[in-house]
């Protein structure tokens, strides 16, 4: 069994994440793409820069689309 080594970024992630579980739960919803504040969710919005924050380690820059 190995353990997973967790960073600043990843344990940032998991958090986000797990607040975002919680307010899907709340709103009775499996995806945000089903929630009517889709668009307006500081929730969604940090769980969004934590995934970015966690890919880039912070570097900063972006992610251009």
């Amino acid at each position: 069994m190995s353990e997973e080594v967790l960073d600043e970024w990843k344990i940032a992630l998991k958090q986000k994440k797990a607040e975002l579980k919680v307010c899907q739960e709340e709103h009775q919803v499996k995806s945000c793409m089903s929630c009517e504040k889709l668009l307006d969710c500081e929730v969604r919005d940090s769980y969004i820069k934590a995934v970015y924050d966690s890919m880039s380690k912070g570097a900063g820059g972006g992610f251009e689309f």
